[in-house]
C-alpha cells in the first residue's frame, strides 16, 4: 500500500513538480546573490530620519523606503507621475543606482508561483506542494522499511543502479524537500486566505493636517535604528492629514507628519510572524545560506522523476499479466505467488488456467498482497520459489509478518520451487507451510516441491490437487520463453583441460559487431541490455526450455558479455557453452542480482572464491577505479593450467584496483583450498574487519561452506559471526 500511496502522486504529478523545483532552484540563488550585491547596513552613524531626509533630497515625491531582507535599501519615487526605483547607499542615504528587476527572474517567479495560469495555476502549485509532501514521506518511509528501520538510514544502499541513483537523492535532499513542501503548502492556502497571512489591521488615525515638518526632523523616526526597519511609507502629497507608516519588526507605527509624533502603534500579529517566518524558511529570503541548501534539495527533484519512472516502468513491465483474474471478493480459490524471476509466474498461470476452465473463479496476486479477508474464499493455493539458501522471494518478503497478523484460517496447499542441488530445497517453501500449521490452517493437500521447473512433477501435483477439489485438474504446463537476445562469441580464452577441470571465459558481444568492437561497440555499447558486473544470464541452451544462469564479469558499459564456465559432466548448457566456436550464437536474457554488488564505503573489500566463481569478483575489480582497497582470496586446481584471469589481476594490482591477491591451488605440493588460504592469512582479515570490511564470495555451495567457517573461526575472537555480518550486508553470496 505504501508504494501505491507515494507512486500514485509521482506518476500524476511529476511534471508539475519538477516545474516547481526547477524554477525553486532558480529562485533559491537570488537571495544570495543580492546578499553579497547589496551595500551593508550600518547600526550606528544613520537614523531612518536621517536616511529619508537624505532621499528626500534627491527625490521630489517619495512613495516609500523598503529595507529588503537581503539588507538592500530601496526607494520608490515618483518623478512627473512617472514611477520609478532607486538603490540607496544605506551609510549616506545617497543614490547608487536605478533598480532594475530581471524580466527572467520575475517570468520565473510567476511561473513558481502560479505557471503563468493565473488563480488556476495557483492551485495547481499548491497541489503540486502537497504532491510532494506525501511523495517525501512516504519515500523516507519506504527508504527506512527498506534499510532495516529509522536508525538505518545512513547504511549503504544496495540495489539496481536505477534504485540508488534513487534511494541517495532522497537520502540526502529529504530535509531539504520536507521543508520547501510544507511551507509551499502553508503559502498556498495564505493566497487563497484559507489561513490568516501577512495582513495587518490598518490604523485609521489621521494627522492634524499642519504645514509638515522635514523628515529628518520627526523625533519619532530619529530614534529607529536603520538595522530595525523594514518599509517607510511617506505620506500622499495631496493629502494633508496623512501620515507616514512606519514597520519595524515589532509592527507598524503611525506618525504624522507635521509633528513627529507617533499617533498609534500596531504590533504585528501572531498571524503575520507565522507568515514572515514560513516565508523565509520558503525562500531563503533573509537567510541565504538555506536557500542555497533549498535549491540543491530541489534539484534532486528531476533525479527523482526519471529513475522513479524508470522504476516504476521495469516493475510494471515485470508484472505478471493472469487472463480473466477474478477479484479477491469473487473468487473461491486463492493463488498466491513467490517468484523472484518470474518464473513461478507461469506455473501460476497455467494453474489459474485450469481451474477457471473447471468452473472455479480464481484470484491470483503476489505473496506480499496477502488481504486480511476474503469473503467467497474455500481454499488458498501457494506457489513459491526459495532465493539463496533458504529466504524468500522478493515478492514474498513480508508475507509471513502478515500471515501473523491475520485472522485467517483456509484450506491451503503449499508448492515449492526449487533446485535439489541447494541444501535447503524448497526451503522458504517448507517454512511457510510449518506457519501456516502454527497457525492452525488445514492442509488441503500436503506440502510438494517442484525440482528444476519440471512440467512432468507439476502435472501430478495437479492431478493431487484435483482429487481434493473433486474433479479432474490437468496442469500441462508449458514455459513461457522469456525474451532473449542474440549474443555471438567473439573471443574465447580455455583452461584446466590438463587437470580435467575445462573452463572457458567467453566473451559475448550482439552479431556483427566483432568487428565493431574495439570502437563502436566501446562507443555505443547500450544495444546489449543494461548489466552490472555481479548480474546473471540465462542461457538457453539448445533442445530445452530451463535457464541456466552465469555470473557477468562484465557491465553493459564495457559494450561485450563476458562469462566463466566450467564444463560439467554431462552438463547440457556448459557442455554446449564450452564447445561452442567463435562466431557461434546463443541466446541469453539478463537476471538482476541487485543483492551482490560491493556497497558504497570506503572500507576494504574482501573477495573470495574458486574456480569460475571468480568471474564477477574480477568484474567489481574492473571497476574499482576509485582505488579502494581490494583483496582477492582465490582457489584452483593448477597455476600453470587453471589459473584463470591471471594477466587481468596482475593489470589490476599494478594499477592499484587490487590491493593483494592470495592464490591457493589443489593440485600442487602443500597446496591447499581457498579456506586455507583464509584460515593462512587470519590475522590480517581480523584486522581488515575490524575495518568494516566487506565480504563477497563466489562459488560452489561446498566451497562456501568451507569458506563461511574459515571466516566464522576469524571472527569468533571478536564476538561476531558470519550471520551478524550479513544482516549489516557485509557478508554477501553468489552461490550454484
Amino acid at each position: 500500500m505504501l508504494r501505491q500511496i507515494h507512486s500514485l502522486p509521482g506518476l500524476i504529478a511529476t511534471l508539475l513538480i519538477a516545474v516547481l523545483a526547477l524554477t525553486g532552484a532558480v529562485l533559491s540563488v537570488q537571495p544570495a546573490l543580492e546578499r553579497f550585491a547589496a551595500p551593508s547596513v550600518v547600526t550606528g552613524p544613520i537614523s531612518v530620519a536621517a536616511l529619508a531626509e537624505a532621499a528626500r533630497a534627491q527625490h521630489a515625491e517619495i512613495d516609500k523606503i523598503t529595507k529588503t531582507a537581503s539588507g538592500s535599501v530601496v526607494v520608490s519615487y515618483f518623478d512627473n507621475d512617472k514611477a520609478g526605483a532607486d538603490l540607496l547607499d544605506p551609510a549616506t542615504g545617497r543614490v547608487i543606482g536605478p533598480v532594475a528587476p530581471s524580466a527572467t527572474i520575475r517570468f520565473i517567479t510567476n511561473l513558481h508561483r502560479s505557471l503563468l495560469l493565473g488563480t488556476a495555476g495557483r492551485v495547481a502549485a499548491g497541489l503540486g506542494a502537497l504532491a510532494m509532501v506525501v511523495l517525501t514521506i512516504t519515500g523516507a518511509m519506504m527508504l527506512a522499511a527498506r534499510l532495516g528501520g529509522w536508525t538505518a538510514l545512513l547504511q549503504p544502499i544496495r540495489g539496481n543502479t536505477r534504485q540508488r541513483w534513487h534511494a541517495q537523492a532522497g537520502r540526502l535532499a529529504i530535509v531539504g524537500l520536507l521543508l520547501t513542501a510544507t511551507t509551499g503548502c502553508f503559502l498556498s492556502l495564505t493566497s487563497f486566505e484559507l489561513i490568516p497571512g501577512s495582513a495587518d489591521p490598518v490604523a485609521t488615525s489621521s494627522g492634524i493636517g499642519g504645514e509638515r515638518a522635514s523628515v529628518g526632523s520627526l523625533v519619532a523616526l530619529q530614534a529607529v535604528d536603520l538595522a530595525d526597519l523594514r518599509e517607510l511609507a511617506f505620506p500622499y502629497a495631496a493629502d494633508p492629514t496623512d501620515t507616514y507608516r512606519l514597520t519595524t519588526a515589532a509592527g507598524v507605527t503611525q506618525i504624522d507628519a507635521a509633528t513627529g509624533e507617533a499617533l498609534s502603534f500596531l504590533p504585528h500579529s501572531t498571524a503575520r510572524q507565522l507568515y514572515e517566518m514560513i516565508y523565509m524558511l520558503h525562500t531563503g529570503q533573509g537567510l541565504w545560506p538555506l536557500g542555497l541548501l533549498l535549491g540543491l534539495s530541489a534539484l534532486a527533484v528531476p533525479v527523482f522523476a526519471v529513475t522513479g519512472a524508470m522504476i516504476w516502468w521495469q516493475r510494471r513491465r515485470s508484472l505478471p499479466r493472469i487472463a480473466a483474474n477474478s477479484p479477491a471478493s469473487e473468487a473461491d480459490t486463492i493463488i498466491l505467488v513467490g517468484s523472484d524471476g518470474n518464473s513461478t509466474w507461469g506455473f501460476a498461470r497455467t494453474l489459474h488456467a485450469a481451474l477457471t476452465q473447471a468452473g472455479h473463479k480464481v484470484h491470483a496476486a503476489p505473496m506480499n498482497a496477502l488481504a486480511p479477508a476474503y469473503p467467497k474464499a474455500a481454499r488458498m493455493l501457494i506457489l513459491t520459489a526459495t532465493y539463496g539458501d533458504g529466504t524468500a522471494p522478493a515478492s514474498a518478503s513480508g508475507f509471513l509478518a502478515r500471515l501473523d497478523r491475520s485472522a485467517l484460517t483456509l484450506p491451503v496447499a503449499v508448492l515449492g520451487f526449487g533446485d535439489r542441488s541447494f541444501p535447503r530445497f524448497c526451503g522458504f517453501a517448507e517454512d511457510i507451510d510449518a506457519a501456516l500449521a502454527k497457525k492452525g490452517w488445514p492442509a488441503l493437500i500436503e506440502i510438494d516441491r517442484i525440482d528444476r521447473q519440471s512440467a512432468q512433477s507439476f502435472a501430478l501435483w495437479g492431478d493431487r490437487l484435483g482429487m481434493a477439489l473433486g474433479h479432474a485438474l490437468t496442469l500441462a504446463h508449458v514455459a513461457e520463453r522469456p525474451w532473449t537476445t542474440t549474443l555471438e562469441l567473439v573471443k574465447r580464452l580455455d583452461y584446466g583441460a590438463e587437470v580435467q577441470a575445462p573452463t572457458a571465459i567467453l566473451t559475448f558481444s550482439l552479431p556483427g559487431a566483432a568487428a565493431e568492437l574495439s570502437f563502436w561497440r566501446r562507443l555505443f555499447p547500450a544495444s546489449l541490455p543494461p548489466f552490472e558486473a555481479g548480474d546473471l544470464v540465462g542461457i538457453l541452451p539448445p533442445g530445452s526450455t530451463v535457464p541456466r544462469y552465469y555470473s557477468l564479469a562484465s557491465s553493459a558499459r564495457e559494450g561485450v558479455l563476458e562469462i566463466c564456465v566450467r564444463k560439467q559432466p554431462g552438463g547440457l548448457c556448459s557442455g554446449f557453452l564450452n564447445d561452442l566456436p567463435l562466431g557461434g550464437r546463443t541466446d541469453g536474457f539478463i537476471k538482476a542480482n541487485p543483492a551482490f554488488r560491493p556497497n558504497a564505503s570506503a572500507t576494504p573489500l574482501i573477495l573470495i572464491g574458486a574456480g569460475a566463481g571468480i568471474a564477477p569478483l574480477m568484474g567489481f575489480l574492473r571497476a574499482n577505479r576509485s582505488h579502494r582497497e581490494a583483496y582477492l582470496y582465490w582457489g584452483g586446481r593448477s597455476p600453470t593450467s587453471d589459473f584463470l584471469y591471471r594477466e587481468d589481476l596482475a593489470s589490476c594490482m599494478a594499477d592499484g584496483r587490487l590491493t593483494a591477491l592470495n592464490a591457493v591451488f589443489s593440485r600442487v605440493a602443500a597446496g591447499g583450498y581457498v579456506q586455507d588460504g583464509l584460515a593462512n592469512d587470519g590475522q590480517h582479515l581480523a584486522v581488515l574487519l575490524q575495518r568494516g570490511a566487506q565480504i563477497m564470495v563466489c562459488g560452489g555451495r561446498e566451497m562456501a561452506g568451507g569458506v563461511s567457517q574459515a571466516v566464522d573461526a576469524i571472527l569468533a575472537p571478536m564476538g561476531l559471526s558470519t550471520i551478524a555480518l550479513k544482516a549489516n550486508g557485509l557478508y554477501l553470496e553468489d552461490v550454484y
